[in-house]
């Protein structure tokens, strides 16, 4: 029997994450404030904030402040989430051809 690689296992684990493709789907456009991310996805302002930490932590999300005033914090993808744009663009095209409005509101419906 074939292990699954760790690698692997944490990498889809991540991504999985409730609201982490999304985020990282909406940080694919640019730079964004948290009040615009907030503004443009379904999520509470703490389930944003905590799922922002887990990115950065992971290297995937950067913060940057900018000393103005009032203060500017901006989020953007470093390196290693750029990288993950093949990937979100992928599965944004298999949902396109294999998701179907049906099956979205059937879920929601549980």
């Amino acid at each position: 029997m074939n292990q699954l690689c760790p690698r692997f296992e944490k990498a889809m684990v991540l991504l999985s994450t409730r609201w982490v493709g999304l985020i990282l789907f909406e940080l694919l456009k640019g730079a964004k404030r948290f009040s615009e991310m907030e503004a443009d996805l379904p999520i509470s302002g703490r389930l944003l904030s905590d799922r922002l930490k887990l990115l950065e932590k992971e290297g995937i999300v950067e913060r940057n402040i900018y000393s103005e005033f009032p203060v500017r914090i901006e989020y953007t993808l470093s390196e290693k989430g750029k990288a993950l744009e093949p990937v979100i663009k992928d599965i944004q095209r298999w949902a396109e051809e294999y998701v179907i409005a049906d099956d979205i509101h059937g879920k929601e419906a549980e």
